[in-house]
């Protein structure tokens, strides 16, 4: 197991890795719409808050040699499922064709604050 870290993604704010590689999968932990430097939530609604995300994801894949295309697997967290459709719209505009399986969920309360968080799973594919 090796532990990945990006510094184009925002640091852990906790004990835990931004990813871990397991061999063939990669799991990432959760990302919140943090700004990779300075630490600041980025964007007031859902659709601000999932490209963040995204984008946070994606740096921490680069750092596994992965992109978004390797993503076997998400898992949403919002706050308000009623604005579902707005991440949703980000997110099928972030992974195009590319469809992974994915679960969202409402939870009671993000940290920071934040609205959205994703998680995912990355598999290695075979050259």
């Amino acid at each position: 197991m090796t532990v990945i870290a990006s510094e184009h993604a925002p640091a852990a704010i906790g004990p835990y890795a931004q990813a871990v590689d397991a061999g063939e999968f990669v799991f990432c932990s959760g990302q919140i719409p943090l700004h990779p430097r300075t630490l600041t939530l980025v964007g007031t609604t859902a659709a601000e808050q999932t490209r963040q995300v995204l984008e946070n994801l994606t740096a921490v894949l680069a750092a596994a040699g992965l992109t978004p295309d390797n993503v076997v697997k998400t898992t949403v967290f919002m706050t308000d499922l009623s604005e579902f459709a707005a991440m949703n719209e980000v997110y099928a505009a972030f992974f195009g064709e590319h469809r992974p399986a994915r679960a969202a969920v409402q939870v009671a309360a993000l940290p920071r604050g934040a609205k959205i968080e994703i998680e995912c799973i990355a598999q290695r594919r075979p050259a």
